[in-house]
Formats: structure tokens, C-alpha cells, sequence
């Protein structure tokens, strides 16, 4: 009889003349995926084995707002401090870091939509597709259409009607190039086929200076914001820029109601590096939808001005690719380069 290593699998059905111990084509495929399944089961199973870190913009503002919702749910949830981590400076800062880091779930970005549009505006050191996991949509923030309340227009039909008829006389007031504002406006006159002059501002305060001393006669931008100023009848305002009206605007039209394709919105999202299990990414979504959805953090969102999404990571990679393709479009064609 010949010696075990010399035997032939006789199953010839299946593995004709293979000798044991080598595997046809194929096979050690299917084996290394079943042992990556394996392994990260057993990462999954030790979740979180130390407490969590969420990277993300400046203390203030929106995206710390969120973070600081998303933090305080998972410690609650998985029994493991979560420490936000505040980066100034641009996307790149705070993206590098999560993108650099283990993916065991342990690290977290939190940011708006700048994490994806900011590498279709300049070279930055991150991939948003390749480097990183998405986890969920969070929140979004509806923007709001402004008007200077002496501009004779009581429409979006109007406002635009008026800007063909004097081509390049309105100014919009905006931020940094690349900037939510500046872009929301950019696809505005893109899809409404009219020439505005943007006028740069460093903040958002003394944009609204300007806009209501009439040095600009609109802007698009956060409508939290901005209602204040319209229920002062310091503004005017048109419309929301979401794909649908907004609960939180009640009573407003959308910009899509009369330039179909238009939507603008502040997003915040939530992402993992690369190769972050699913089974992890499955669980981190679930808390944090679990503590947004809840009915005291709603309101909290819905009184700073977010609205409450969270999506599963499917869906947010959908309105990723839509939005990427939608502002990659307008960028080109306006030719904008971010600061």
C-alpha cells in the first residue's frame, strides 16, 4: 500500500487525479474567505474591547453637535467610553487619521458631506470610497434660499426670471471656495441657467450682515440660521433645498419644485476604515440608529436644526454617489478649486 502522502482522491466526479492536499482552482478562494468569515466573527464577538474614538471636525458647530449625540449613545449602548476627538483644519486632518487607523470599529469619522466632495475640489491624502467603510447617515441640516426683502421676488420662479433679465447684477453671498454654500449656489445657477456674482465671505455672521444691509441680494445656507432673520422680516425666504419639503420649514416649497434635480442639503455621515467587519459596522449602525431615533434625541436634533435619517450603509453610499456625481459636475463645469 503506498504511503498516505502518495494517495489519490478517487472521487473523480468532483477532483479528478488530485492527489490530498492540493486543492483545485478555486478552492483555496473559497477556504480563505470562509477563514476571513471566521476571524471576523471572532473580532466581532470581543466588540468594542476598548473605548471608541470619533474623529471629526472643530469643537461647535454641526458636525461636533452630532458627534457629541453619537458619542454619548455609544457609551451607553456598548458599555465603552466614546471620546470625540476634535481636529481643526480641513477633512483631511480628521480623515487621514480614521483611514490610518485599525478596522476593528474602534475608531470613527464623523463629518458632513465635505469628507466626499472635498476630493473632487483638491489633492487630499484620503480615498472616501476606497479608505473608508460607510456606517449610516445621521442627520441632515435643510438649507434655505434667501432673498433681501426689498428684491421683487416672491418665488423661485421669480428669482430666476429676474436674474435672466439682469444677467451678471446679483450678487450671492458666499463662504470659502468649495464651500456647502458656494456649491449649493453654483448648481442653483447651473440648473437655472443664470449668471450670479459670488462674493466670498470668511463667516457666516458677517454674510448675514451683508446680505441684510443688501450688499448681496441672496445666499443659500443653513436654514436653522437663517429663520431668525426671516421671522424678523430681515430675509426673505423662497424655498428649502431639499429633495422634499421639510417638517422643519413647514409651509415652504423645495427649489426641486421648480428646478427638478436640485437638492443641497448639510449631511452628516458616519464611517469606519476599510475592512472593519461587517458583522462590527452591522452593530455600530444599529446603536446609533437606536439613540437617534429616540424621541428626547430627536428633538434635540430637530431644535438645532437637524433631522434625524439613520440610514443603513447602503443607503448612504447611494446618496454618496449621487452627490458626487452632482456637484463633481457642477465643479468642473465652474471650474472651482477648493481653498
Amino acid at each position: 500500500m503506498p504511503p498516505a502522502c502518495a494517495c489519490r482522491y478517487t472521487h473523480t466526479d468532483t477532483w479528478p487525479s488530485m492527489k490530498i492536499g492540493i486543492l483545485p482552482p478555486g478552492r483555496w478562494s473559497i477556504i480563505a474567505l470562509a477563514v476571513s468569515m471566521v476571524v471576523a466573527e471572532a473580532v466581532a464577538q470581543t466588540f468594542p474591547g476598548k473605548p471608541l474614538r470619533i474623529v471629526t471636525a472643530q469643537a461647535g458647530g454641526g458636525t461636533d453637535f452630532v458627534s457629541r449625540l453619537v458619542a454619548q449613545g455609544l457609551t451607553d449602548a456598548l458599555k465603552q467610553p466614546a471620546v470625540v476627538d476634535n481636529r481643526g483644519g480641513n477633512v483631511s486632518v480628521a480623515a487621514d487619521i480614521v483611514a490610518k487607523s485599525p478596522p476593528d470599529g474602534h475608531t470613527l469619522l464623523v463629518y458632513a458631506a465635505t469628507f466626499w466632495v472635498a476630493p473632487l475640489l483638491q489633492t487630499v491624502p484620503y480615498d472616501p470610497v476606497r479608505d473608508f467603510a460607510p456606517v449610516t447617515l445621521a442627520t441632515t441640516a435643510p438649507n434655505m434660499l434667501v432673498v433681501h426683502p426689498s428684491l421683487p421676488v416672491k418665488s423661485v420662479k421669480d428669482l430666476i426670471a429676474l436674474a435672466k433679465a439682469r444677467p451678471a447684477t446679483l450678487n450671492y453671498g458666499g463662504s470659502t471656495s468649495g464651500s456647502t454654500t458656494h456649491l449649493a449656489v453654483e448648481l442653483f445657477k447651473a440648473l437655472a441657467g443664470v449668471d450670479l456674482v459670488r462674493v466670498p465671505y470668511k463667516g457666516q455672521g458677517s454674510m448675514f450682515t451683508a446680505l441684510m444691509a443688501g450688499e448681496v441680494q441672496l445666499t443659500i445656507t443653513s436654514g436653522a440660521a437663517l429663520l431668525p432673520h426671516v421671522k424678523a422680516g430681515k430675509m426673505r425666504a423662497l424655498a428649502v433645498t431639499g429633495a422634499r419639503p421639510s417638517a422643519m420649514f413647514p409651509g415652504f416649497p423645495t427649489v426641486a419644485s421648480t428646478l427638478p434635480g436640485y437638492e443641497s442639503e448639510t449631511i452628516f455621515a458616519v464611517f469606519v476604515p476599510a475592512a472593519t467587519p461587517a458583522a462590527i459596522i452591522g452593530q455600530l449602525q444599529q446603536e446609533i440608529a437606536r439613540v437617534l431615533n429616540k424621541p428626547e434625541v430627536k428633538e434635540r436634533c430637530f431644535t438645532a436644526g437637524n433631522e434625524v435619517v439613520a440610514s443603513t450603509p447602503q443607503q448612504l453610499v447611494t446618496v454618496m454617489k449621487a452627490d458626487m456625481a452632482r456637484m463633481g459636475k457642477v465643479i468642473k463645469d465652474a471650474g472651482i478649486r477648493g481653498e
